[in-house]
């Protein structure tokens, strides 16, 4: 008997089930896709118990007829893809066919749908017809998924646990949500609604449904486009940031993409003003030919290339620092936050205890909130006007808090300046802009310094000699693995030049085969000017105090330290008279 067997369609489909359906939320991305090529404009997305018991998804899209709907559930089925060459211009979410049989492999499925001629429902166990029906003629698609992975322990064993796999879908919805913004969504789980969008078309309005009014109030609009691509949406201004990538999200014609290197490109963009180790809300719309794209690299979907990136990379990240450039960065103390779910929740929690005033002044906040959303939708500008970027204010040094804080005031309240930050952002543009132009201005070392170092490492610096010396750096070679060094510029700060010469050439190691000369700079100049500043800890006199606010005004970005860190915070004097009960 032949060892090489044709494997049965049942199989087949719960192999394909282990690529498209990993857990509750693959489930509701490839149902939550299909109604959106079908048209759909309202779907709604019910789950019991985060989906493990129980996913429903119900549009009003163009529903299919009999044959239609009993033909789906075959493997490879599609309306998407009639020939080969649709391959290479898709303009649809789906096109494998591959979801819905391997859904219905690992669960119970049942489909009522309509095109408003006829109306079926069919009932699948296993992804085996059990049973049909004639169903109304409501126009649409209903389908509901009941116990995932019933038949595979292992896969049921292996979902997360309730919260996190809620955590996953309520993911997929809101990035439906923003890549559609004409659709309204809705997401109810145990009978709670969690997410309810209005359709509008809006993204900066979609924003702030999912995120709340404190993020969408800090949105800056950004558009821009070359020949091949045409991009806009919005970014957060630095000080909104999340700990992970997940609010990095990508729109390609309509699909949102996971490319690594078109997120690190945009947060790349971000890296002079906040922690590496922090990632902004971005959400950016990216138009395309279709025949420019491949989408068919991963089952999921969800990864993609493109054609001409180094393009797309340097638009992407050429606009994202202007936008950021010409928008003031300073962090103002007197942030509130106030978002529907939490008001609502706050209301629920007044009426119980039956405060009318309390309850009042929380709606007039909402409205208020809400009449602001509105007056902001089109008011973010892709280049501000001068008039719209606020300066760095005037500033008199009144004292110290722990070494650390320099107190200021002036007519708008009180500012508290981190003096190393400060002093930090003023060294940092100082010294990137001796890196960018240096002027051979160098000094000879009392005592040459020789460095050595692995072979491998040895070569990458031999490699760079010339960059290396146009630096001011005099570098030769000692030895077989050494080199030694005589002479330095003359900025290079008094008692760090080893540190400083050190470090250049470990960044040119680090880099090698990626080296970009301005990442290298702002490297380079950022650490340079954290060794050179004054430290936490340090007590000033009110002169020494002036000088650092003198510099810092002299500074292009005056609000952020090299890394991100804000260096001023402002308390408006409402928000202090606040505090006193000055006002009420």
């Amino acid at each position: 008997m032949s060892k090489i067997q044709i494997m049965s369609e049942s199989l087949s489909n719960k192999i394909a089930a282990g690529e498209v359906v990993e857990k509750c939320a693959s489930v509701v991305k490839e149902l939550i896709e299909n109604s959106i090529d079908a048209g759909s404009t309202d779907i709604k997305v019910e789950l019991i118990d985060s989906g493990t018991k129980m996913i429903k998804v119900t549009d009003n899209g163009s529903g299919m007829d009999e044959d239609d709907a009993l033909l789906c559930f075959e493997a490879h089925a599609t309306s998407k893809l009639l020939k080969e060459e649709d391959l290479f211009n898709i303009n649809t979410l789906g096109f494998r066919g591959e979801a819905l049989p391997s859904i219905a492999s690992v669960s119970l499925v049942t489909l009522k749908t309509s095109n408003g001629s006829t109306g079926v429902t069919y009932y699948l166990e296993g992804g085996v017809v059990k049973k049909k029906e004639k169903s109304d003629l409501r126009k649409g698609t209903i389908i509901e998924v009941k116990d995932l992975f019933y038949n595979t322990p292992a896969r049921l064993k292996y979902l997360n646990s309730l919260y996190s796999e809620l955590a996953n879908v309520t993911s997929v919805v809101n990035r439906a949500a923003l890549s559609h913004t004409n659709i309204r969504f809705t997401l109810i789980n145990n009978d709670k609604v969690l997410l309810k969008t209005d359709g509008s078309g809006n993204l900066l309005k979609t924003i702030n449904q999912i995120y709340g009014i404190e993020v969408s109030k800090k949105m800056l609009k950004l558009e821009c486009e070359n020949d091949d691509y045409e991009i806009n949406g919005y970014i957060s201004l630095p000080d909104i940031n999340k700990s992970n990538r997940n609010h990095l999200i990508t729109i390609v014609n309509g699909r949102v993409v996971r490319n690594s290197e078109l997120n690190k490109v945009i947060n790349d963009a971000y890296h002079k003003y906040k922690p590496d180790n922090r990632y902004p809300i971005v959400v950016l719309n990216i138009l395309v030919d279709p025949t420019l794209t491949d989408v068919n690299i991963h089952p999921s979907k969800q990864d993609i290339k493109l054609s001409n990136f180094d393009d797309l990379s340097e638009m992407i990240s050429k606009a994202i620092e202007k936008v950021l450039d010409n928008h003031f960065l300073g962090v103002d103390a007197s942030t509130k936050e106030v978002s529907l779910n939490n008001v609502v929740k706050k209301i629920e929690q007044v009426e119980e205890e039956t405060k009318y005033e309390e309850v009042k002044e929380l709606v007039m906040d909402f409205s208020n909130t809400e009449s602001m959303i509105k007056e902001k939708e089109n008011d973010y500008n892709f280049v501000e006007t001068d008039e719209d970027i606020k300066p760095f204010p005037k500033l008199y040094p009144v004292g110290q808090v722990l070494g650390t804080y320099i107190v200021c005031h002036n007519e708008k309240g009180m500012y508290l300046i981190d003096q190393h930050a400060a002093a930090e952002r003023f060294n940092y543009e100082k010294y990137k802009k001796a890196m960018a132009d240096p002027k051979h201005e160098t000094i000879s070392m009392l005592f040459p310094m020789n460095l050595e170092y692995p072979k491998d490492e040895f070569l990458i610096i031999k490699n760079n000699l010339e960059f290396i010396r146009s630096l001011g750096i005099e570098i030769e070679e000692f030895g077989d693995s050494s080199y030694v060094i005589k002479s330095h510029p003359t900025w290079f700060k008094e008692g760090l030049e080893e540190i400083f010469i050190k470090n250049v050439l470990e960044k040119i190691i680090t880099m090698d085969k990626h080296f970009d000369l301005e990442r290298f700079n702002d490297s380079i100049s950022a650490m340079m000017a954290c060794k050179a500043s004054i430290k936490a800890n340090t007590d000033l006199s009110m002169e020494e105090m002036q000088k650092v606010i003198d510099d810092l005004e002299t500074c292009k970005n005056p609000y952020n330290c090299a890394h991100g860190r804000p260096t001023i915070i402002h308390y408006p004097t409402y928000e202090l008279e606040k505090l006193f009960k000055r006002v009420m």
